[in-house]
């Protein structure tokens, strides 16, 4: 492809269309000049691959494996793992002829509630990126490009939309901007999106401190910034700040600011060539023509059972773990047929294969006794999807009511109890003294049957770490009293996140950031340092072939870690070379902005806020109506796959229509809720019927795009 002569040869017009998207998950084509169309998909953990355009959720998405997510894997601390899992993932995009994987994501987890915690990686700066930079490694290795996600900030889902990060410049830097960093320097991501929230009053799809200072100029990223679906707020604001691709496109009133600014040169000619630029040079690095006749959903789905035992965390263990095979056991718990294994949102995968602990049983030819006849109950627990869900924060850190009410009915029964856990985010573990073993398993994938049955009868060997702390009680969280209650989200703890705060103020945890037991013992010798490098020999002291993470500490932060397999008996010498420590001294103030009133509303209110005057109310419960036809009509259907996915995708856009606001949704919905219809809504909301209905009537006339022309 001559960038350089496409560009010089591109219409005003071409450049509008190029520089955004088009039938949701595609790149606009320039059929004039030869320019393709590039195709992405959502990940992170695994393709939701869509089959038509429009949004179609994960109940019209094709087949595809369903991995661990990153809750998951960030607690097996196996980068080489990452890869391989990677490296299947771009396998299936190649199938389906998708060139950019939508992910990882790798924002910190700043508190528990944070809805979308299942889909990042850790509290710890350090391993995000590191974890993140292995996936990328893995999938770009494939010719696949991926979209390191989500920059910056975005730390909770309840005003994620319209959110307000305030934060010091010297808490961004040393937490929040420290896994995108080292992504960059390390995995040369082909792309990045922006967050949807404000930094310090500023969209991050508008911030040319975030966008060009920092990740261009300091960092040396050379790919394409592109905004998240929806994420746009002024158009012409983004492309100046280095914004080069808004998603999902087709927003007539995007492409007449562009227009309007070149015309009125507002918009310097240079600006909009040199986001042309990067992205005419990505699709020529990711684009291709040529699908593989396989997916490898088999070798996956073996791969995905894998991970997740890797991955599992064995939390506490008096000795009932591993199970011999001998035991009178009785079952209990929802999640044993249902496992949740997946999060919910635009990450959901309709999986290739799907494999839980009872078809898992099953297959083994467990035997199980009615409870009264047991000495050992498996208790399957967890989050279901009602409780964790991309879009919206959780309102507290326990597990459903029924099942804490069965867990403790179990424990007075004086039998050996074994809790196997499930969700995204830790939960508050008041039965933790009374049972005898906590498995947690996170979302394990699509296999997590396999891996379940194989840990718990001793035929794999835990071996995963926290990547998280698990707080006594949500008031210990140090964000606790204010975190996802209003638009302006302040960041008064700093640097404080996670166990460093933990370790700062001496505040008891559950279960501390690293912890994990094993089937067998390791004897760790202490570290000696030479020069630059630290040495530590670790021998496995017990008679089972297991997994051991070395991690390195440096002033109380991890800086380095390495997972070992050992047989009984054997040694391991880990060498481990810290990065270069950055030294600057960095600014710890911020202004701590007015509250936003909740009324008048304005383009950026929550649909969820628009109840303040009658037709507020009408045009709200007119947006949720769509969604709530979805659930009723899945409802109606036979028990199954596609009820299930219906009834998911259903309830994760009522989710997300509430917390959406008229900006976003226009620039979301495209054609179908253009940007005069938001302000019509906002009018209308507001009183100003007249008004409103002028806004309404009022077209948005933009030039057909370039694949539409004859």
């Amino acid at each position: 492809m001559n960038i350089e002569r496409i560009i010089s040869e591109m219409t005003a017009e071409e450049k509008a269309a190029l520089v955004a998207g088009t039938d949701f998950m595609y790149t606009n084509p320039i059929p004039r000049l030869g320019v393709p169309s590039l195709r992405m998909s959502d990940g992170p953990h695994g393709l939701r691959v869509q089959n038509g355009s429009g949004d179609n959720g994960v109940a019209g998405s094709d087949p595809a494996t369903s991995f661990p997510t990153a809750a998951a894997t960030a607690s097996s601390r196996n980068p080489d793992i990452m890869r391989k899992m990677g490296k299947a993932i771009a396998e299936e995009c190649r199938y389906y002829g998708v060139h950019t994987v939508l992910g990882p994501g790798v924002n910190i987890k700043r508190n528990p509630l944070c809805g979308r915690n299942f889909e990042y990686f850790s509290e710890d700066p350090y391993l995000a990126g590191v974890m993140g930079a292995a996936m990328i490694e893995g999938v770009q290795s494939a010719g696949v490009g991926v979209a390191l996600k989500h920059f910056a900030l975005n730390n909770s889902e309840n005003y994620r939309f319209m959110g307000n990060s305030v934060a010091s410049e010297k808490t961004m830097r040393e937490i929040y901007l420290k896994p995108f960093e080292y992504i960059v320097k390390h995995a040369g991501p082909g792309a990045v999106m922006c967050a949807y929230n404000k930094i310090n009053g500023t969209y991050c799809s508008e911030n040319g401190w975030l966008l060009t200072d920092v990740l261009r100029n300091e960092w040396g990223f050379e790919g394409i910034v592109m905004s998240d679906w929806g994420a746009v707020n002024d158009r012409v604001k983004g492309l100046k700040a280095g914004m080069d691709l808004e998603m999902p496109g087709d927003t007539p009133m995007c492409r007449k600011w562009i227009l309007d600014g070149l015309k009125d040169c507002s918009l310097p000619q240079e600006v909009i060539d040199a986001s042309c630029r990067r992205i005419l040079e990505w699709i020529d690095k990711y684009y291709a023509e040529e699908r593989s006749n396989d997916p490898g959903f088999e070798a996956h789905h073996d791969l995905a059972a894998e991970i997740a035992a890797d991955s599992a965390v064995l939390m506490t263990n008096d000795g009932v773990l591993p199970l011999n095979g001998n035991e009178k056991l009785a079952i209990r718990g929802e999640l044993f047929e249902n496992m949740r294994y997946q999060g919910a949102g635009s990450s959901m995968i309709n999986p290739a294969f799907l494999n839980s602990p009872k078809d898992e049983f099953g297959k083994r030819g467990v035997k199980t006794v009615a409870l009264e006849e047991s000495d050992t109950v498996l208790y399957f627990a967890g989050l279901t999807e009602e409780y964790e869900s991309e879009g919206l924060d959780r309102e507290n850190m326990r597990l459903p009511e029924k099942q804490l009410k069965e867990l403790d009915e179990l424990c007075s029964l004086g039998k050996r109890i074994v809790v196997v856990l499930f969700g995204g985010a830790p939960v508050e573990l008041p039965f933790c003294d009374k049972v005898n073993a906590i498995l947690n398993m996170y979302l394990p994938g699509q296999n997590g049957g396999r891996a379940v049955y194989e840990l718990l009868y001793g035929l794999k060997n835990p071996s995963g770490k926290l990547a998280e702390t698990w707080p006594l009680k949500y008031e210990d969280v140090p964000s606790w009293e204010t975190f996802g209650k209003t638009a302006n989200e302040i960041y008064k703890e700093g640097t404080d996140v996670g166990y460093r705060y933990y370790n700062n103020h001496n505040v008891p945890v559950r279960f501390p950031f690293g912890h994990g037991l094993s089937y067998t013992t390791f004897e760790h010798s202490g570290w000696t340092k030479e020069g630059d490098a630290y040495t530590e020999t670790v021998t496995n002291t017990g008679s089972r072939f297991g997994g051991e993470v070395v991690e390195l500490y440096v002033g109380g932060e991890l800086r380095s870690f390495k997972k070992v397999y050992l047989e009984p008996g054997e040694s391991a010498t880990v060498t481990l070379i810290p990065d270069k420590e950055d030294l600057m001294e960095y600014s710890d103030e911020y202004d701590v902005p007015a509250e936003i009133p909740s009324f008048p509303v304005t383009v950026d209110t929550r649909f969820a806020d628009f109840g303040r005057t009658f037709l507020g109310r009408v045009l709200r419960d007119g947006i949720l109506s769509y969604p709530k036809k979805e659930e009723n009509a899945a409802a109606k259907l036979p028990d199954g796959t596609e009820k299930t996915n219906r009834l998911k995708g259903a309830r994760f856009l009522r989710t997300v229509l509430e917390s959406n606001s008229p900006r976003t949704l226009s620039m979301c919905g495209g054609k179908s809720f253009p940007y005069n219809l938001a302000l019509g809504f906002t009018e209308l909301a507001n009183r100003h019927v007249l008004k409103g209905i002028c806004c309404i009537l009022k077209k948005i006339k933009v030039p057909v795009l370039p694949k539409e022309e004859k």
